[in-house]
């Protein structure tokens, strides 16, 4: 996504929105989690006092990230914090409705009667809110991870802190599989060549006066 896409998307989930996954959306595209990491997250990983989100297992075989480099704990943004304040609520609302139907997994993102969701329905529930955004509804959930690091990228964020924020071991894959569409502008010739031409404006001009050659000017 561009950046004009993403905060479109961000208007469509944001507070008040009637979507369910309107805060999955909202932290995986401010924070780059996976989503079979979002969708595994359960409410002791995140602390909403302190403004973190920590991320331990994914749904994949054995409950393992995809790799050890993958744990990390990650700051959330604030739009992030308070979409998963009001995530809660309402997934407190669900449960006394539901009563004793009610399965408690402790899961952020569940279903009504909070069973775990499968992949499935996250991406149905997904291409009704980019549909809704006016986006169309072709896009796919890991979407979302692909657009945060281009558009940390294209801010200027370097590409090392990003690749520790997405949890790999190192920037390639970081670079060549999830930063596209949107390509960071290369400032170091335009500062350079900023600094001496301002450094030539600003040197006192002396003039020469050409020596003479010695010879009359013919008439």
């Amino acid at each position: 996504m561009t950046r004009d896409q993403a905060i479109r998307l961000l208007d469509e989930v944001g507070q008040g929105s009637q979507h369910r996954l309107a805060a999955y959306v909202v932290l995986s595209l401010l924070t780059g989690v996976r989503t079979e990491e979002a969708r595994a997250l359960t409410w002791a990983d995140v602390d909403l006092n302190a403004g973190t989100v920590a991320v331990y297992r994914s749904v994949r075989a054995k409950g393992d990230t995809k790799t050890r480099r993958s744990r990390r704990v990650l700051k959330l943004p604030t739009r992030a914090a308070e979409a998963l304040r009001e995530h809660r609520k309402r997934q407190a609302a669900e449960q006394l409705a539901v009563g004793d139907l009610w399965q408690d997994h402790s899961l952020v993102f569940c279903r009504q009667d909070g069973t775990p969701l499968d992949r499935w329905q996250v991406r149905r529930e997904f291409a009704a809110i980019t549909a809704a955004a006016g986006l169309g509804a072709e896009w796919a959930p890991r979407e979302l991870r692909h657009s945060f690091v281009s558009i940390l990228s294209a801010s200027g964020v370097p590409i090392e802190r990003i690749s520790d924020l997405m949890g790999h071991s190192g920037t390639n894959v970081t670079e060549t599989v999830y930063r596209h569409e949107i390509r960071p502008a290369l400032t170091t010739g335009a500062t350079a060549m900023n600094k001496i031409l301002r450094a030539e404006r600003s040197a006192p001009v002396t003039r020469t006066t050409p020596p003479r050659s010695g010879r009359a000017k013919s008439v």
